[in-house]
């Protein structure tokens, strides 16, 4: 190996670690707070409906803000926006760990999810513009392994940290990693500018960010509200006119916030719908699996967290591995095994019961967590690697904006259910809280199967079909 190979292979590891450690960073913080809920809901006397918010507020924030990272890092490089989002989320960290009441932990956790909503973008966009081609699909196994080993190690983590040095922990946790973050960022991610400055798209930026808002806040509040309540329909319905207007202003507008060209591209297209489906099925797991354990079989969150850790074992392995593959099989062979493997464990899961055992959880979320991993990565990739250099900055954002927007949506709409189901059992008779609970989990879960079942016919999308060799006629 010459030196300057050997020099290209030193940088392209001191920029990963900064991608891989900024993108764990943010991803971490959506789950680790998942298994401190009943601490929380105790120390503050909150509800679950409230406390949820933790949680769904930090995923809200990140779907909001995510349209505009595009544009921010189109203007300031991709550098300087990386640290201040470091500087930010570790700042706000900090501010939970001062929290004196539910609300405004939600509130901090809300700004943390801000920032944290700028970092995953950011990290994807800069693997798709600073390293070569030959490169990314490697870069994007390990920056899938930091994406999808956080929010299952999160619990695991989570519940060892709050069982023996409390909720606040969580937070402090993050004040160290990110500071070591922003001297790595500070000192090997190159400065760079794809794109010229430009002005800023004002309307298109309210109208994103309160049409999203409104949708969300909707489905979170359905079951409470009423989902034929007017408030629910009317703030729906809003949220819809905003969004169908954005969509028409971009589309026209000169210099738009999003580059809404990517949608061209089919293959993009394909895999984005693909990505939006497996993001409901991984929080599907993340939400549920959690409260399954603490609420009806009674474990603590450090139990809770271990009976996980074995799904996050195969998720760090398997990442990696599927990077280097992809080049070889493509991503439709990658894809159809995942999509298969999730559809079957999350089916398994709509049958556990009130004394379920814990390995068998443990098992199922294992092989959840193997098609996860065999789904993310090349859906992620195939959708980056379908647009060019200058666009991906907004492919990205536009990438994090539905999946985001969509866990959010989706632990609104879970969490809803939950109770409404468990409330319906009650009512219908069921023996104990725990077994109407277990029955309204597994209702959930099969809704989550029916969804994931979907993915099937659209993933033989992504196939690519050869060309015919061109038949050379002798003279």
């Amino acid at each position: 190996m010459n030196t300057q190979e050997t020099q290209e292979k030193s940088s392209f590891w001191l920029i990963m670690s900064a991608v891989f450690f900024g993108n764990f960073l943010a991803v971490l913080s959506i789950t680790t707070i998942n298994v401190a809920f009943p601490v929380v809901m105790e120390q503050f006397d909150a509800t679950l409906s409230t406390t949820q918010w933790l949680m769904a507020g930090y995923l809200l924030a990140t779907g909001i803000v995510a349209p505009i990272v595009g544009y921010m890092g189109d203007q300031l490089s991709y550098k300087r926006l990386f640290i201040f989002a470091l500087i930010g989320f570790t700042l706000s960290s900090l501010l939970c760990v001062v929290a004196w009441n539910i609300q405004t932990l939600i509130a901090f956790r809300i700004t943390q999810g801000v920032f944290g909503g700028m970092i995953i973008p950011i990290t994807m966009t800069i693997i798709y513009q600073v390293f070569p081609r030959e490169r990314q699909a490697y870069a994007m196994g390990l920056w899938s392994l930091a994406s999808m080993l956080a929010p299952v190690i999160g619990p695991t983590l989570g519940g060892w940290l709050v069982q023996y040095f409390g909720w606040k922990s969580i937070f402090v946790l993050n004040i160290p990693i990110g500071l070591i973050s922003i001297v790595i960022v500070s000192k090997f991610i190159p400065f760079y500018r794809l794109t010229e400055k430009k002005t800023f798209d004002f309307l298109g930026f309210l109208t994103v960010v309160l049409g999203s808002s409104l949708l969300l806040l909707s489905f979170s509040h359905g079951n409470d509200w009423g989902w034929g309540s007017w408030k629910t329909l009317s703030l729906l319905l809003s949220g819809i006119l905003l969004l169908l207007f954005f969509v028409w202003w971009e589309l026209r507008v000169k210099s738009p916030l999003l580059q809404l060209k990517v949608f061209k591209f089919p293959r993009f297209r394909y895999s984005l719908m693909l990505n939006c489906i497996v993001t409901i099925s991984l929080y599907t797991g993340t939400l549920l699996v959690p409260l399954y354990l603490q609420t009806v079989l009674k474990l603590s969150p450090m139990d809770t967290g271990l009976i996980m850790l074995p799904g996050a074992i195969v998720m760090a392995a398997a990442s990696p591995i599927i990077g280097k593959f992809y080049d070889r099989i493509g991503p439709f062979r990658l894809v159809i095994t995942g999509v298969l493997i999730i559809v079957a464990a999350t089916l398994a899961f709509s049958g556990i019961g009130t004394h379920t055992s814990v390995l068998y959880i443990s098992l199922l979320q294992l092989i959840r967590c193997l098609g996860i991993a065999l789904c993310n990565m090349p859906l992620t990739n195939a959708a980056m690697s379908a647009v060019s250099s200058e666009y991906s900055g907004h492919a990205s954002s536009i990438t994090n904006w539905a999946r985001q927007g969509l866990a959010s949506l989706s632990i609104g709409i879970f969490s809803a259910l939950v109770v409404s189901r468990t409330s319906y059992y009650m009512g219908a008779g069921a023996t104990t809280k725990g077994v109407a609970t277990t029955m309204g989990i597994d209702d959930v879960f099969l809704i989550g199967t029916m969804v994931a079942v979907v993915a099937i016919p659209l993933t033989f999308l992504l196939r690519v079909k050869k060309k015919k060799p061109v038949q050379h006629v002798a003279v």
